[in-house]
């Protein structure tokens, strides 16, 4: 079943459906089921999440700002308009280098 707040044939402004914040980073499902989703990241600049694996086979793709997406401590700069694959199950951390979003979309090998 999917998970979603949004109804089908309704056009939005992707990068503005997010929104970063002081406290923490940001995190807005845009749809999910039991074989993935979208999800929307907003960071302020020095904001990170720290080492962690992903649940799936996943595409970062930056909407906004400039991120350092380390993977296997190789560390990989995404600008706006950038994206990259990751495996499921590789250890990866992010930190905002600027205010970002990025999406995430991921689907479960």
């Amino acid at each position: 079943m999917l998970n979603t707040d949004y109804k089908f044939g309704e056009v939005h402004v992707l990068a503005s459906q997010i929104e970063a914040a002081d406290d923490k980073v940001q995190f807005k499902h845009i749809f999910n089921n039991e074989n993935g989703g979208a999800v929307l990241v907003a960071f302020k600049a020095g904001q990170k999440l720290d080492t962690h694996l992903a649940p799936a086979e996943v595409m970062v793709y930056a909407l906004e700002g400039e991120v350092d997406f380390t993977i296997l401590d190789k560390v990989n700069h995404l600008k706006g308009g950038d994206f990259l694959l990751l495996g499921a199950e590789v250890p990866h951390s992010v930190l905002a280098k600027t205010d970002s979003k990025i999406m995430l979309v991921k689907i479960k090998p």
